[in-house]
Parts: C-alpha cells; sequence; structure tokens
C-alpha cells in the first residue's frame, strides 16, 4: 500500500498507537574510530532528544575509547563494551536488552560510518506513530543509493526481491539496516531465538515483525556509502542469508501444505 510521499505499508491493523517515549538509537561498533564521533554529533543535533547506545566489539582501532570520551562530556550518549567482534546481530540484540533494560520506548538501528543519515531520522519517527516499526528503505520511491557499484545495488536489490518472494513479504527493502521499532515490538518478535547476522538478521527481523501483524511502514531514504573505514559485508555473511531465507521460505511452504492436509478439528 502506497501512502504518499513514497512511504510504503504492509499490514494495517487499524489501531490506535501509544505515544512512542524516549529513542535510543544504537549505534554498533567495530574499527570506525574515523566515523564515531561525526555520527554521534550528527544523531544528537539532528534529534536532540534522542540518546545514543554505542555498542563496541571491543575495537583494535579505539573506538571504544573514543566512544567513553563522548559519553563523558554528554549525558545522553552511553557505550556499551562487548568482549570481541561477535557479528552485527549480536551487536543489535545486545543493544536492544540495554535498551529495553533501561525503559526506553523507541530502539533504533543506524550504522556507525554515516550510510544512514541521523538527518533523516525525524522522518522515521514522524511514521513510527502509526506504526510499529519503520524501515529506512532505498527501494521505495523517493529511495536511493550514492556512490554504489552496480554490483552492490544488484546484490542488494537482488536480495531483498529474493526474500521478498521467497518468504512473500510485502516489503521491498527487506535487508536494509536503517529501522526505528517500538520496543513492545521488538519485545513480540522473539529476539531470543534470533541468531543470524548481517542482512539475514535484518531480513529475519522484518519477517517476524510481518507474519506476527505488526504494522510495517516503509520510508524512503538515500543511503550514502561509506567515506572512511571498511565495510564488513562478506561473503560469509551473503552465504548465510541466502541459506536461511531459502530454508524459511521452504519451511513456510511446507508448513502450509501439512496444514491444508490436515483433518479439521472442528
Amino acid at each position: 500500500m502506497n501512502d504518499g510521499d513514497g512511504t510504503l505499508a504492509a499490514q494495517n491493523p487499524g489501531r490506535k498507537f501509544g505515544p512512542l517515549g524516549t529513542a535510543l538509537v544504537i549505534i554498533p561498533t567495530y574499527n570506525e574510530a574515523e566515523n564515531i564521533k561525526a555520527i554521534v554529533g550528527r544523531v544528537r543535533k539532528a534529534v536532540p532528544e534522542a540518546h545514543v547506545l554505542v555498542a563496541d566489539d571491543n575495537s583494535p582501532d579505539g573506538t571504544g575509547k573514543l566512544a567513553d570520551e563522548l559519553a563523558v562530556d554528554d549525558d545522553q550518549v552511553q557505550v556499551l563494551h562487548r568482549k570481541g567482534k561477535e557479528g552485527l546481530g549480536a551487536a543489535y540484540l545486545a543493544g536492544f536488552r540495554w535498551g529495553m533494560e533501561h525503559g526506553y520506548g523507541v530502539l533504533i538501528e543506524m550504522d556507525a560510518d554515516g550510510s544512514h543519515q541521523p538527518e533523516e531520522l525525524p522522518r522515521l519517527l514522524t511514521a513510527l506513530k502509526g506504526a510499529d516499526l519503520v524501515l529506512g528503505s532505498r527501494w521505495v520511491p523517493g529511495g536511493r543509493v550514492v556512490n554504489w557499484p552496480k554490483s552492490r545495488e544488484f546484490i542488494s536489490r537482488g536480495g531483498s526481491l529474493y526474500s521478498r518472494i521467497a518468504l512473500d513479504l510485502p516489503l521491498r527493502d527487506i535487508t536494509g539496516g536503517y529501522r526505528a521499532f517500538r520496543t513492545e515490538t521488538l519485545q513480540g518478535l522473539g529476539l531470543d531465538e534470533v541468531a543470524s547476522q548481517g542482512y539475514c538478521f535484518q531480513v529475519d527481523l522484518a519477517r517476524r515483525a510481518v507474519k506476527a501483524g505488526y504494522h510495517v511502514v516503509e520510508v524512503p531514504i538515500t543511503f550514502v556509502e561509506r567515506e572512511h573505514g571498511d565495510s564488513k559485508m562478506s561473503r560469509d555473511i551473503l552465504v548465510e542469508a541466502l541459506w536461511r531465507v531459502t530454508t524459511w521460505g521452504v519451511g513456510e511452504r511446507v508448513g502450509k501444505i501439512v496444514g491444508r492436509g490436515r483433518p479439521s478439528q472442528q
């Protein structure tokens, strides 16, 4: 469903939504020393009332120390020091749990490298007033990517399209990682069962939200390729995503077939 201005919605429960509460922007980091100060500063300027949690995986380049310095100067910035590099999904799950424990009403995923522009965060938060989950989407009308090679765009578009078809999801950008969740939405997604990483982590959360009947909205964003540091994307992450999405898709189809073959319980 198109809501105008490029916004797309999946599920429409026709219900009223409560107030959002305080937002926590979770920024996972591993060797992001060149980016962390700038991205935190941009978040604080774009949405002054929001808090920031830097979830650092013991970066050897000193990212955690720089984040600590930011936290000393700003009581709306916190740092979660993790033992080592365990992947994007694990970092976000830790951040979600930290945010829930500390009473935040909105939990937001954002990359540290500037590819997710903090200046677009108000748009996501506005959309969340009438939704359970908002996806920042590159592939709805008005969304775009900047400085990407065609090969990477093909992989990203192809990954979303394959996931959409395999899992029967009415979403355009299923692999994107710029997202705003109501805390109660995350609490209903069975996070203890989520073990995937990277692209697949994002697909898994979107899949769970749609299947659970939550109101999911996509708003257009401009995704800008990082200027500093190295991308965390790898062949292993892509292979995991393909395998898991295929497994989920086959499992759901088999479940439907088996379900239709069972005798009625009425």
